[in-house]
């Protein structure tokens, strides 16, 4: 089973009217061309908050700290587990984002966050995430591999509970 992280970084807002997330264009691999936040794949070893600090560094030149874990997210393609993805966010960093390869960042008011331009499940629980809620979530696609070109076919939500 593969491990994955999210991490989502967010900011008062320029115009001290709301909040900012961070969020990436993604440039290659899965999910190419579609926004999430900065994460990826776990490494032999490393717990989930290590690779969110990781990959965070890598995709974006961020130094996060302080994160909170927020979600767990199984994904489930044809019937088997394809992968979990641990959800962290954090208010606590370092740095200004910078384009890299892997990504394109950008600061986008929570209001505004392109969910046309992400993953068919993120507009389910990406929300209560940003406004500081907990989610365990279970999501199931059919298709085949890659998993970017299954069908979303259901899922399943608990909110408000220990991640």
């Amino acid at each position: 089973m593969l491990e994955t992280t999210l991490c989502f970084p967010l900011r008062d807002s320029d115009s001290n009217v709301g909040r900012d997330v961070l969020l990436i264009e993604k440039r290659r691999g899965l999910g190419e061309g579609w926004y999430n936040g900065p994460g990826g794949k776990c490494e032999p070893g490393e717990t989930p908050p290590e690779c969110a600090i990781r990959e965070t560094r890598e995709e974006v030149g961020l130094e996060v700290t302080a994160l909170e874990k927020a979600g767990e997210l199984t994904f489930l393609l044809d019937g088997d587990t394809h992968s979990v993805c641990h959800v962290f966010r954090t208010r606590s960093f370092t740095g200004e984002p910078t384009a890299s390869d892997e990504a394109h960042p950008e600061w986008i008011a929570i209001e505004d966050v392109p969910y046309d331009r992400m993953w068919d499940d993120d507009h389910l629980w990406l929300p209560g995430v940003l406004e500081g809620r907990t989610v365990v979530g279970e999501f199931r696609f059919e298709g085949g591999e890659p998993l970017d070109e299954a069908e979303f076919v259901a899922h399943d939500l608990e909110w408000d509970v220990s991640v």
